[in-house]
């Protein structure tokens, strides 16, 4: 049985899985939805980045995981993929949800594809917090209004020191045995950094018709990805 640990992205909690954890349980295996520190029912934890690494190591360690897949979606895929190599041969699979991945010494803010400067001042003035997304930012993403409404009115703010705390990695990613979930509705093609990740043998991509959040627009495709990839 494979043992799914599932971690949505920025503004997100544990609630953003709910159409996608019935369908891994029905298949017969564990899932088990995290929300990190900081977010969602646990909003006044501090959080930096290395909280949310710490977040997803001790959800495996604490139930006694095995054969886990860490699926990391958006800002998540960071501490998810720091947290891969740390569990050791707990893990079967990484799964990145149309995410950014973790740089030894780089940050989500770094990393920010409008530059740092611009969502650095976003978070300062928003008090320290990345303000939660609007139904614009929702546009061409696959989603119905129902499911933007849902998206939006579930989003909280995010933790700005998780953003801008760097990442801490001993190994190159690309040794760790992953699949990297392309969202095109989002962008044709992945970012340069996933693109050289790709070129590893132990890395495979596989592209959906969908946006963003696809555990909203295509909860049931999303799972049969998932499923698909516990089983290599």
């Amino acid at each position: 049985m494979t043992e799914f640990v599932l971690v949505a992205g920025a503004w997100l909690g544990s609630w953003a899985w709910d159409e996608v954890v019935p369908r891994l349980r029905e298949a017969g295996h564990g899932a088990h939805p995290l929300t990190l520190s900081g977010l969602a029912d646990r909003q006044g934890v501090p959080a930096g980045q290395q909280t949310h690494v710490q977040d997803i190591v001790d959800q495996v360690e604490r139930h006694d995981l095995r054969d886990v897949v860490l699926v990391g979606h958006s800002y998540s895929g960071i501490p998810v993929g720091q947290a891969a190599e740390r569990i050791g041969d707990r893990l079967a699979r990484v799964v990145f949800v149309d995410s950014n991945v973790p740089a030894d010494g780089e940050s989500f803010v770094s990393g920010w594809w409008e530059g740092p400067a611009k969502l650095e001042a976003s978070i300062i003035g928003n008090g320290g917090f990345w303000a939660p997304l609007t139904a614009a930012d929702c546009d061409g993403q696959g989603l119905t209004d129902e499911q933007i409404a849902r998206l939006v009115g579930g989003a909280t703010p995010h933790p700005g020191a998780s953003l801008a705390e760097p990442a801490v990695l001993a190994r190159s990613l690309g040794e760790l045995p992953a699949t990297y979930i392309k969202c095109l509705l989002d962008g044709a093609e992945p970012s340069d950094d996933v693109a050289e990740l790709l070129t590893s043998e132990r890395w495979r991509l596989v592209e959906m018709d969908t946006g963003h959040w696809p555990m909203f627009s295509q909860p049931g495709e999303l799972a049969r990805i998932l499923l698909d990839a516990a089983g290599r």
